[in-house]
């Protein structure tokens, strides 16, 4: 397993106009049909027959995500299994294929990825590829509050900065905190997740990293601030074998995830008008106000 401070995947992968040249050259490699855009966010995500090809910009040779998708399936989890053992590069970009998944309309069986994740959290080093990158998730770019702060605390209004800087204050003592440290998927939430007809999958490992348990369970336990039902940690808990809703640290790194993902949507907003009333949906939240509404996933 790498020591690389960075992930796997640490920025987008840039405009369809950009992505879209190295899908199409993978495709024909391939001998693929045209491929069609699905999203675009860290990675750009295109379809060519039973074909899914991700495109993006790797810290690591893209070929230890293959190495990756092979141990973890060895280890008996379910995750993407890649369709050609080859990578696509062009441009500073790689292309890899996977198997296309079939969603679907059963609700996803927490319970079941509580326990992959429990199953994760007890990996050893050795069992990861030498090469791909799993870095402490206090090191992440997004975790840098003071930077973050830096480059976007012009755009906050003085309640919302004051909530948020309360928040990091408050919290603070846990991005260093002691105490032991597991393989974490490193971004578990619904859209990393896929209930296909034989359970759920668990999708894009990008972020995987060292951290405390509590790390992967963070995104769930607020689901007072994020549109998912309290339920789903319920049922991930269970599966997991332990809940960290009375665990301090767990719940200091769940809301400075909920920061992370404020700061962040307010800077994408700079450049993406989009982006903009999910962004102020955040900041009533650390203004304070009493009917603050949930929020969207990104």
């Amino acid at each position: 397993m790498s020591s690389a401070a960075r992930p796997f995947v640490d920025r987008p992968a840039g405009p369809p106009a950009v992505t879209d040249p190295v899908a199409v050259a993978a495709a024909q490699h391939w001998g693929l049909t045209a491929p069609v855009m699905i999203r675009s966010g860290m990675n750009a995500i295109y379809a060519a027959d039973d074909v899914v090809i991700r495109v993006g910009v790797t810290t690591a040779p893209a070929e230890s995500a293959l190495a990756l998708a092979e141990a973890l399936t060895e280890a008996g989890l379910a995750v993407p299994v890649p369709r050609r053992q080859d990578v696509v590069e062009l441009d500073g970009l790689s292309a890899t294929a996977w198997g296309r998944l079939e969603a679907v309309e059963t609700p996803i069986d927490w319970r079941a990825v509580g326990a992959t994740i429990r199953r994760v959290h007890q990996f050893d080093e050795r069992q990861l590829p030498a090469a791909y990158p799993c870095p402490p998730a206090s090191g992440f770019p997004w975790w840098n509050f003071d930077g973050l702060l830096a480059d976007v605390g012009g755009d906050l209004d003085g309640p919302a900065q004051a909530g948020v800087e309360d928040a990091i204050a408050r919290h603070r003592w846990s991005m260093e905190a002691p105490g032991p440290q597991v393989i974490c998927h490193g971004d578990v939430h619904p859209g990393n997740v896929m209930m296909t007809a034989s359970g759920p999958v668990v999708l894009d490992w990008d972020l995987l990293c060292r951290a405390p348990q509590g790390w992967d369970h963070a995104m769930l336990i607020r689901a007072d601030r994020w549109i998912y039902p309290a339920a789903w940690y319920d049922e991930f808990a269970a599966g997991y074998g332990w809940d960290g809703r009375a665990d301090p640290l767990t719940m200091a790194i769940a809301e400075l995830r909920l920061v992370a993902a404020t700061l962040m949507r307010v800077s994408a907003a700079r450049g993406d008008a989009t982006a903009r009333p999910e962004a102020e949906r955040r900041l009533r939240y650390w203004r304070g106000e009493p009917d603050a509404p949930r929020w969207q996933p990104a």
